[in-house]
């Protein structure tokens, strides 16, 4: 099996099945290729209509919500692909994107992880594609603006990296889950997905682990996918599912921080970071109750 694609379906149905028709409509490699659908539970009919409508497509019915890493990693369990692709429900593969992608890691045995140019409905990058690791003055320099004043300087856009020259491959600490490529020896020797983390970071965690490993983490623009971002998130209207996603990412980013930087930094920087990250939760949970 050369390329196993896992999507994961929490209550998006509509949005998983036009995903689903972009992938059956791209061009598929000499190899044989599996598509394996997760649904956390989302008692929105899912399964049924893909049985009728994509019945080679190898259906998962999780017992209830696992979240992005939990539903992502009981697809991982039962891939067979030389290379496993997390594709979020609400993206839209180009017809060459799978052929492309699969012949630059071919061509590339060191790259662990890899994705292709991401973007968004306007036709721009989506800048979640394109990141450096969320070390505290990388975080600090993004959310205090200074890498919005100054996009790309290598000192004060450490974050989205906008140095870097979008229309060539090159290495990157880590693209967004939307999009990510893995070739099943890193994931064998890193392990799967984290599933503490719930609903992000579980994607950073894993390309930091992987990195760390040795691995090479490749963007390259050869070919291109579009994500329809904020369906199923923070930009969604109804107020109670934006404060609960908030919550999440920013729980998130302590439990990175815990697991990855605690031992590097003196314990004063600790209190700093979780206090940055509480100020600029309660700004954005404020800002959502008053809007």
């Amino acid at each position: 099996m050369d390329l196993s694609i896992i999507i994961v379906n929490y209550k998006t149905k509509d949005l998983t099945l036009q995903t689903l028709e972009s992938v059956f409509k791209a061009r598929r490699m000499p190899g044989k290729q599996e598509v394996i659908l997760v649904d956390n539970a989302s008692a929105d009919g899912i399964a049924q209509i893909v049985r009728s409508k994509f019945p080679s497509v190898k259906i998962i019915e999780a017992p209830g919500n696992l979240g992005f890493a939990g539903g992502n990693n009981l697809g991982l369990r039962q891939a067979k692909g030389h290379y496993q692709l997390l594709l979020n429900s609400d993206t839209l593969v180009e017809p060459e994107t799978l052929v492309k992608m699969v012949a630059y890691m071919d061509q590339n045995p060191r790259v662990g992880l890899s994705t292709c140019r991401v973007e968004l409905k306007n036709g721009r990058i989506d800048p979640a594609s394109h990141r450096g690791f969320p070390t505290p003055w990388a975080s600090l320099t993004y959310y205090c603006g200074l890498e919005k004043l100054f996009p790309r300087s290598q000192v004060f856009g450490q974050y989205h990296q906008g140095w870097q020259d979008l229309n060539t491959t090159h290495e990157i600490d880590t693209p967004v889950g939307a999009f990510f490529m893995l070739r099943r020896e890193a994931l064998r020797q890193v392990g799967l997905l984290d599933e503490k983390f719930f609903m992000y970071g579980e994607d950073i965690d894993l390309a930091f682990r992987i990195k760390a490993a040795g691995w090479k983490i490749i963007y390259t623009p050869i070919t291109k996918i579009t994500h329809l971002k904020g369906a199923s998130g923070i930009n969604k209207p109804d107020r109670e599912i934006r404060l609960k996603t908030i919550r999440a990412f920013f729980a998130a980013m302590k439990l990175f921080y815990n697991k990855h930087y605690r031992r590097q930094y003196f314990l004063p920087v600790k209190w700093l970071v979780f206090l940055g990250i509480d100020t600029f939760k309660l700004w954005k949970i404020l800002k959502i109750k008053f809007s």
